[in-house]
């Protein structure tokens, strides 16, 4: 999505300076083309030769250099920009561009620009929560600029509050969701299921399964990036959730139907990439269970212990009896009704096998009347749970399949869009 995308990065005089070298240099690595602009005191902090060596381009900082080049280059930086990024921004810069004062390159661009402008503030708390500050924020706010909120933490100062300049990962996933803003997904809402579900046999331990949860969260944030509403339900996992993903942190396979059910009403997708557990216990014991003792618990004194499982609900399979040709829903008595659609629902699912990958999928994709099946075997080394890697099979509703290579994630999330859309309408 980045590559040969014109974003200016724009640093400003302060201590969080020295953390926007590693975001210029995941741009760069990106394919961006980063063109990085220094006011007069963050030079104080860092070299340009620093950030020159990171995006492999000059950097500008001096509008009233001698030939009088800079005039020129500012409004051509200006007009060439797709996204304008500024880190760290200063509580001076942004009174700076609330006001609309060109006293430097980095202003003087952004007033000339129409590109999106992304605020990143990185400050003291005081300074940060100053009524002005807050007003000149709200003003930018207003006219359309994005402000990635500070974190909280410790400050250069050492006191701990909010004005921690976020984390690269962070603002990436802001540079996507804005470039991404007008993208094939624009004004749809989708639902990602992601990560397995843990189902408790007492409060220590729980039936659950090896899912790591990294291709829903990847089809979430790709999804984000297309410029989709998307909402996140998802099971444990040890995953950040991507920046401007609404997420619904859920543990048992009930709680995730549930979820579901409240969010499809307005959905237009669906993709079931969790792994949901088949199972759960029928008793969930009060109390830990002891490896030694209470044989109501299942144990008989001899080392041996026993649980008596039944079946979870099959949260597509419910869709599935419940959707009549006209988009219709009844009620298919399953632990309470699925509520009306307000429009047709793409339904996504995944299998994850260890045999006869075609043979289950294809009766998979029939018994819960998909519009998309996504097949991997993942017994394999190269698509198994916890792999950066997928080898998939999708199945289309009209019998048809695809044999995709062995790609990152990322890819195959972008893959399962790509068949998605299509499919919108």
């Amino acid at each position: 999505m980045l590559l040969n995308r014109r974003i200016i990065v724009g640093i400003c005089g302060g201590i969080a300076s020295y953390k926007a070298i590693d975001l210029v240099s995941k741009l760069q690595q990106a394919g961006a083309l980063v063109d990085v602009i220094m006011t007069e005191h963050a030079e104080e902090f860092v070299r340009p030769l620093t950030f020159a060596t990171m995006s492999h381009r000059r950097v500008y900082s001096d509008l009233w250099e001698a030939s009088g080049e800079a005039a020129e280059t500012h409004i051509k930086l200006a007009d060439e920009a797709e996204l304008l990024v500024i880190v760290p921004a200063t509580a001076n810069t942004i009174a700076k561009l609330a006001h609309g004062m060109t006293d430097n390159m980095l202003t003087a661009v952004a007033l000339a620009t129409r590109a999106p402008l992304l605020l990143a503030p990185a400050m003291h708390t005081n300074m940060y929560n100053h009524p002005a500050t807050q007003a000149n924020l709200a003003v930018l706010r207003e006219r359309g600029a994005f402000v990635v909120e500070p974190e909280v933490g410790r400050l250069a100062s050492g006191a701990i509050g909010i004005g921690r300049f976020p984390e690269t990962a962070t603002l990436l996933g802001a540079i996507h969701k804005v470039l991404g803003q007008h993208g094939d997904l624009t004004g749809r809402r989708v639902i990602v299921t992601a990560g397995g579900t843990q189902e408790p046999i007492d409060p220590v331990r729980y039936v659950g399964n090896r899912s790591s949860g990294k291709m829903g969260y990847n089809l979430a944030a790709e999804a984000r990036d297309r410029g989709a509403h998307v909402i996140l339900v998802s099971g444990p996992v040890a995953l950040p959730p991507p920046f401007g993903v609404e997420l619904h942190p859920v543990d048992t396979a009930i709680q995730m139907r549930d979820a579901v059910r409240d969010f499809i009403t307005d959905a237009d997708a669906l993709i079931m990439s969790a792994a949901v557990a088949d199972f759960r216990p029928t008793r969930v014991a009060e109390q830990k269970i002891k490896k030694h003792g209470d044989k109501s618990t299942g144990q008989n004194g001899e080392g041996r212990f026993t649980i008596d499982l039944v079946s979870n609900p099959d949260i597509l399979g419910e869709l599935a009896m419940a959707l009549k040709g006209d988009g219709d829903v009844r009620d298919v008595h399953a632990g309470g009704s699925i509520p009306q659609l307000k429009r047709r629902l793409i339904r996504v699912g995944f299998a994850a096998e260890t045999e006869h990958l075609v043979e289950h999928a294809q009766e998979k994709l029939q018994r819960k009347q998909l519009d998309l099946l996504v097949a991997n075997d993942v017994s394999r080394s190269d698509s198994g749970f916890g792999t950066d890697t997928n080898k998939v099979l999708i199945f289309h509703a009209d019998g048809t399949m695809e044999d995709l290579p062995v790609m990152p994630k990322t890819g195959v999330a972008a893959a399962i869009w790509d068949r998605v859309v299509p499919l919108l309408g």
